[in-house]
């Protein structure tokens, strides 16, 4: 749903003074007014899917950032874990590729009153352990999301949840204290995954980790994790779709926190292929014989989340001179590795997928753009008394892009005025950020990659009401949370749509978060290997199992 975009431990020391400069000159040295938006380049050409197998291959091995914290669903929050538990556990629908619904391990639901959702379930599911699934294991598994002592990462998701209860031999109805338009939206996801439950009892505090690992129904069994290493799959030949039955024996994911070894890996072929490959490399991926570089469907923007409005953030005006002082162009081609564009909101155009042309149109199209205009912003920043005040920013040794960022707003702060304190911290505690209040003391900003987990963009509006639990800094907005709570309630697709654009302006002028750019997901296939999407449902679809022989 959500994340740190926690990319490749990379080279840093031997980078950061280049960084710098390049940083300093994309904080803008001109007053200019010009627009700071930008399009995608012509050479970035979005695939949907990529070519179908000509057959069967034993094995394949697959270069991952970092190692999963946690391939617990109910922690499931990054993108090193759902890459890896998409493929061995499933959730009562199916995120597709092309970022639509389907039925998975319920066959059909209904909703027979606007707080009632009932799911009916498909027979003939076995775990990996080969016992049948139940609708008790579906209570079981959803019920833990609820669950104070489990603290689960998508406990909003059932913020409105007064029951889920089993009410026949296949078949399993949640009721809610209000209608909630999002619940169902969410069930293609990590809040939707079915579990033994007898496997959860088994395990205990080991479940999901190296030790007790899970024991779900998708197209693969873990058979290892070897930490600080690898995790390895193997096919489940008794899995129950055969239209995704793997088209490979064994998948083993292999943790490369380097950016330079991920790359050097697939270059030479030692592994066949990733994700989110370093966009430092893009141009040396789309031109080596080793593979083919892919880019897809994505759902994430690139933001700076602000964690501290008690500041000197709290005012408006500071935030929009930080808008105003940021190259935001420059920023973006040097971050993205030229493949990104300026985003001027906290959600792309591929999850507005229930509302209609027009009203995405409008929704994007009526956004306030903030031209690059160092005048203006050191304008604001008087009006605000905030001259000479501190900023301090959060970032830590994971990509070229965190470098690019931190000291790109370091910068931007220092040229109107203000003055900027960068905090490296670990990847980890970076990872904390997002978790933890306690990590975030004395920090006003950290980046984030935030992705989307269901298609609809209220998913990203209702996480800054007042409140919530990604709402870091606390922002507060009464007409906003008026807005959102009537969107939450409303079914229809695309009146829903019209009061989530209505959302999307407020956030765009008030800036609790501060959009930076959007960019497509990438790819990279070795030459062996063929079958793959490269859209970011790798998040929750097996995708693994679609790789076969080129």
């Amino acid at each position: 749903m959500t994340s740190p975009f926690r990319k490749a431990r990379g080279r840093i020391a031997a980078g950061v003074a280049g960084t710098l400069v390049a940083a300093l000159a994309l904080a803008g040295c001109s007053s200019s007014s010009s627009p700071n938006t930008s399009a995608t380049p012509d050479a970035v050409k979005i695939t949907a899917n990529t070519a179908a197998p000509s057959g069967d291959i034993d094995s394949v091995t697959w270069a991952v950032y970092a190692e999963p914290l946690s391939l617990d669903y109910a922690y499931a929050f990054d993108y090193p874990d759902n890459q890896v538990l998409a493929n061995v556990c499933e959730s009562l629908l199916r995120l597709n590729p092309d970022w639509t619904l389907s039925p998975s391990l319920a066959t059909s639901f209904e909703h027979p009153k606007p707080n009632v959702w009932v799911y009916n379930l498909r027979q003939g599911v076995k775990f990996h352990d080969g016992t049948p699934m139940t609708a008790a294991d579906v209570v079981a598994s959803m019920k833990r999301h609820m669950d104070p002592a489990v603290g689960s990462s998508w406990a909003d998701v059932y913020k409105f949840v007064t029951s889920i209860t089993q009410t026949g031999p296949s078949q399993v109805t949640v009721t809610e204290s209000q209608p909630d338009s999002q619940f169902n939206l969410m069930m293609g996801s990590a809040p939707g995954v079915v579990e033994s439950a007898a496997y959860l009892k088994k395990a205990g505090k080991n479940y999901g980790n190296s030790t007790g690992l899970v024991d779900c129904t998708g197209p693969y069994k873990i058979d290892s994790w070897t930490s600080g290493q690898s995790i390895q799959l193997s096919r489940d030949d008794a899995y129950w779709d055969k239209d995704l039955m793997a088209k490979n024996k064994t998948f083993k994911f292999v943790f490369l926190q380097d950016a330079t070894a991920r790359v050097n890996a697939l270059k030479s072929g030692a592994v066949d292929g990733s994700f989110m490959v370093p966009t430092e490399a893009i141009s040396q991926l789309q031109n080596t014989s080793a593979g083919n570089l892919y880019f897809g469907l994505n759902t994430a923007v690139n933001s700076l989340i602000i964690s501290n409005l008690k500041g000197a953030l709290g005012d408006l005006k500071v935030r929009q001179a930080i808008m105003a002082a940021l190259d935001r162009q420059g920023m973006t081609k040097a971050a993205t590795g030229g493949v990104g564009q300026v985003s001027n909101a906290l959600t792309t155009e591929s999850v507005w997928s229930g509302a209609s042309a027009e009203t995405t149109k409008r929704a994007f199209a009526d956004l306030k753009t903030y031209p690059l205009n160092l005048d203006k912003a050191k304008q604001l920043v008087k009006e605000a008394g905030a001259e000479g005040k501190t900023v301090t920013i959060a970032t830590a040794p994971i990509g070229n892009d965190f470098n690019i960022v931190s000291q790109g707003t370091a910068a931007a702060l220092q040229s109107i005025g203000m003055k900027a304190k960068i905090v490296t911290v670990t990847p980890a505690q970076y990872s904390a950020l997002f978790s933890d209040p306690t990590a975030r003391k004395g920090i006003d900003l950290f980046y984030t990659n935030w992705y989307l987990s269901s298609p609809d963009p209220l998913e990203m509006y209702a996480i800054l009401q007042t409140g919530q639990f990604s709402n870091y800094a606390d922002w507060s907005d009464p007409t906003y949370d008026k807005i959102v709570n009537q969107a939450i309630k409303t079914q229809d697709p695309e009146a829903r749509a019209v009061l989530s654009a209505q959302a999307q302006k407020i956030t765009n002028e008030q800036l609790p978060w501060l959009p930076l750019a959007a960019g497509p997901m990438t790819m990279f296939l070795g030459k062996k290997i063929t079958g793959a999407s490269p859209s970011v449902a790798f998040l929750y679809y097996p995708w693994a199992a679609t790789i076969g022989k080129r």
